[in-house]
């Protein structure tokens, strides 16, 4: 693998996160590979990314429109030594100065998830390192505790309490979860049919702007009238908490369909702005009657937290900031280079657990599917 292809992240000073000279903080190795990342991390338990590399297969997948996962699970075994071996050396560590070992077991692309896990069970293997399972959801579900942006808080720090409420989108998640604690999850809605990030994707994909697709559209959309045309908001009227984005993907399909290439620049910042519009009505309404719901009512969350690959969606982040303020919640994000895909949440959940004692005893199956509600 060449060099130009990692990703290197020094991130020890990240935002003013200065390294803590504490000799008692615990070290945890995080490996992530459930998708198109092969990425590894060295985390402290004072909240300091020691390390941080990414290796990024987007190239490769670039040319099919999305990720293939035959491929994907190829280039993790080719790249999941190299990342790991960076990592230690980014952070001036070898493994016998780490304390504990986590990685991804699910829910994920099974191939990649498989070269991850047992390359980390190796590891522990060997070495008599603890190791812990994790379940990527919550390596997203509980980045923000590790950093995260704050705004609307009263007393100026970047910490994230539980509980809090979480908008939980990415590419293939949309949940809205009341996080009570570690592996303490309530479901109080979630797609119905497709994520926001695949929607992104389609849109992306149908009007030839490449892949990944989510960037690029709120990129153009910033550039373009969201009033300009007016796509439907599923699920809105209802009462619930549920989403539904096919019927806007279906939509935006018979649109274009009606209205063929080539597009102008200004047809195309104009259809990007008014789906990301519609897209956003919809997160804003069901996290307005998630508020309502008996179980959030009873904890009374101070925090609403973005998390997930969509949290770096310019406009949702917005929204979601403005609904903060209105509900008189501090609002919360992990940094960009913390929601999509990375070995630094998965670090950060290994700790989250390995304090409350849950490491691996016997043989664990890592999981194409694993929902938070099981932990």
């Amino acid at each position: 693998m060449t060099e130009e292809k990692l990703i290197r992240l020094d991130m020890g000073k990240l935002e003013g996160n200065e390294h803590k000279n504490s000799e008692r903080a615990i070290l945890c190795l995080g490996i992530e590979s459930s998708c198109d990342e092969t990425s590894a991390a060295i985390v402290d338990s004072d909240r300091n990314i020691l390390s941080h590399i990414i290796y990024s297969q987007i190239p490769e997948h670039q040319k099919y429109g999305g990720v293939v996962p035959e491929l994907a699970a190829r280039a993790h075994i080719l790249a999941i030594d190299d990342v790991i071996n960076q990592t230690l050396e980014k952070a001036g560590k070898t493994i016998s100065d780490i304390d504990v070992i986590a990685a991804t077991a699910g829910p994920g692309l099974i191939g990649g998830v498989l070269v991850g896990w047992m390359a980390a069970t190796g590891i522990a293997q060997s070495t008599g390192k603890p190791l812990v399972a994790v379940n990527h959801l919550e390596g997203h579900a509980l980045v923000p505790r590790l950093h995260a942006a704050v705004a609307n808080g009263t007393d100026g720090s970047n910490s994230v309490e539980f509980p809090y409420l979480l908008m939980l989108a990415s590419g293939g998640h949309c949940q809205i979860l009341l996080v009570r604690g570690v592996g303490q999850y309530d479901l109080i809605g979630q797609t119905l049919d497709d994520s926001a990030g695949e929607a992104f994707d389609k849109i992306a994909k149908m009007l030839g702007l490449g892949y990944p697709g989510g960037p690029v559209v709120d990129k153009r959309a910033a550039l373009g009238n969201p009033k300009a045309f007016d796509f439907p908001r599923p699920l809105c009227d209802k009462p619930g908490c549920d989403f539904s984005f096919s019927g806007i993907k279906t939509a935006a399909r018979t649109f274009l369909d009606k209205h063929p290439a080539p597009h102008t620049d200004e047809f195309i910042n104009d259809f990007c702005a008014s789906f990301q519009a519609a897209v956003v009505d919809c997160i804003i309404n069901r996290l307005t009657n998630s508020m309502n719901d008996k179980r959030v009512l009873e904890i009374k969350p101070k925090t609403l937290v973005v998390a997930g690959g969509v949290a770096k969606n310019s406009a949702i982040r917005a929204a979601m900031e403005n609904l903060a303020k209105e509900k008189n919640m501090i609002f919360a994000a992990p940094p960009m280079n913390l929601c999509t895909d990375n070995g630094a949440m998965i670090a950060w959940a290994g700790l989250e657990n390995y304090r409350l004692g849950r490491v691996v005893k016997e043989p664990v199956a890592p999981r194409p599917r694993w929902p938070l509600t099981e932990l």
